[in-house]
């Protein structure tokens, strides 16, 4: 696959019915050029203050921040615009920062979504950051964002299924909440060893069910009503799919129940939530009776099939 042919065949996204009036909300913020915007890279993403800009400049970005909601990751406060995202991102990336080093490294974020782990990412010091993600209104989030960071972060509306093509390889690769979206999960892990330098890594989560046994649930048509679940492993059969897919070096970092605090609908958000997702006479099923979404956090290693012979 020729990726350049593919990117300029995407290029007129902007022009989709349902994103070109969010793709002029964005024109209009673009041509708001501000100096010495004060960046805060923490647990809540803060860009400047509103006593920084001009009324007419604050009205473009909240105008523009408002009409791309649904806004899934964060949260970001831009010019004290509190964007309460759906998920409380930071919870899961305090989980996982203290797991990798990505200093003078290429990384890629395969399902970045608007870049909120990409920008935080920056404070560890890689040599390049490139975010995966087909979204359209995803990639405008980004671009909302970063206009005022101005970070160099690469953003490819490219999904995993891609990375094979790529124009270079990556010495760590994060694909949180991706792997359950995928028919077959272990052709994915596949594409993505190859996607690894030699001594790469890997660092996923993914939903998982409880058990012993070397098996998995898939279900008839919705998982906690997410119509596009395909797989949901117990641990054993997470690590022998990461086996399957050439990877050693397998922890398990965490395994974590998602609750009502890190996931839930706000006004910047979806109406519903991981609250209407769940059996509300047990908040331990999804409403179609499965077990409640659990996820493990694992990351891994590409092997190095010379050093075992």
């Amino acid at each position: 696959m020729n990726l350049d042919d593919f990117r300029k065949k995407q290029a007129n996204f902007r022009t989709w019915k349902n994103i070109a009036p969010l793709s002029r909300h964005l024109e209009a913020v673009k041509k708001i050029d501000l100096e010495n915007v004060e960046i805060n890279l923490a647990d809540e993403i803060q860009i400047s203050s509103k006593a920084k800009i001009q009324k007419d400049d604050y009205d473009t970005i909240l105008a523009c921040a408002k009409a791309l909601i649904p806004w899934r990751k964060g949260p970001f406060k831009v010019f004290d615009i509190f964007i309460d995202s759906e998920w409380q991102s930071f919870i899961k990336y305090n989980l996982i920062k203290k797991y990798f080093s990505l200093k003078d490294k290429i990384v890629g974020d395969i399902g970045c979504n608007n870049g909120y782990y990409l920008f935080r990412m920056q404070t560890h010091k890689p040599k390049r950051l490139i975010g995966f993600d087909p979204s359209g209104i995803c990639n405008l989030q980004f671009e909302f964002i970063n206009h005022f960071i101005k970070s160099d972060i690469i953003y490819e509306r490219l999904g995993v299924e891609h990375l094979k093509y790529y124009e270079h390889k990556f010495d760590f690769l994060f694909m949180l909440g991706v792997l359950y979206h995928r028919s077959d999960p272990i052709t994915t892990l596949k594409n993505i060893n190859a996607s690894l330098n030699k001594n790469g890594e890997i660092l996923l989560d993914t939903f998982i069910i409880d058990g012993d046994e070397d098996i998995c649930l898939s279900p008839k048509s919705r998982y906690s009503k997410i119509p596009n679940i395909y797989f949901i492993p117990t641990i054993n059969a997470l690590k022998a799919w990461l086996a399957r897919a050439s990877f050693d070096n397998i922890e398990v970092l965490a395994i974590k129940k998602t609750n009502l605090n890190e996931q839930r609908s706000t006004a910047w958000s979806f109406e519903q939530s991981l609250e209407d997702f769940l059996d509300p006479k047990d908040l331990n099923k999804t409403v179609e009776g499965y077990p409640a979404p659990k996820r493990a956090y694992i990351k891994a290693k590409k092997a190095n099939f010379a050093n075992k012979i």
